[in-house]
């Protein structure tokens, strides 16, 4: 993710809709983190299969599944779109109700979101995105680490995120708040390179 722009201004949507398409931003309360460059290919490998199952899962159910980039913007009340200063970007993400998809992408929590760590994103994930998650009730929320082949799953109770379940990449996962998905890992973990 990199750090924060180096400027003090708060950022909102209507800014972020101004900035060059070569750049990729996320907003994170009013501050912006450049997104790292192009995934390797294995994170893509990783979000792309998950991805793919679950909207195969998904196909004529009113749950949709979608893959990065897409914009999720995360008002704190009621603002208008351009004023949302938090706009984020997660790997995968299933979203239930319709009325939060428009042709800009995400207004408001998805039902469940994926995010694939790297080197250079892992602690943004699992710190910054989760907390953020977490307050805008994001009912589930997985970390994939490839590197280490573990799964960690956030479940929403309440207002918070209970204790983080922690499973290996292998056999199959259940969705908490999406029974009917279940992600296979054995085929996909084949393919992920040994040094990964």
């Amino acid at each position: 993710m990199g750090l924060a722009l180096k400027d003090t201004q708060h950022h909102c949507y209507g800014d972020y809709l101004t900035w060059p398409d070569d750049m990729r931003y996320e907003l994170i309360d009013g501050s912006a983190y450049a997104m790292s460059p192009a995934p390797d290919l294995a994170h893509q490998d990783v979000a792309g299969e998950i991805y793919r199952q679950a909207a195969n899962i998904l196909t004529g159910k009113p749950c949709r599944a979608f893959i990065a980039p897409v914009d999720v913007r995360l008002p704190k009340q009621n603002e208008a779109d351009e004023s949302i200063d938090t706009v984020v970007q997660p790997d995968v993400l299933v979203v239930c109700d319709s009325n939060k998809l428009d042709r800009r992408g995400v207004r408001g929590a998805p039902d469940w979101i994926v995010e694939v760590l790297s080197p250079s994103t892992a602690g943004h994930d699992q710190i910054r995105k989760r907390n953020l998650y977490e307050r805008h009730g994001v009912k589930e929320y997985w970390l994939i680490h490839p590197v280490d082949r573990v799964l960690t799953v956030y479940r929403l109770i309440g207002d918070e995120y209970g204790k983080p379940e922690l499973y290996e990449l292998n056999g199959e996962t259940q969705v908490g708040v999406l029974p009917d998905i279940v992600i296979r890992w054995d085929e996909l973990v084949t393919r992920l390179p040994v040094d990964y």
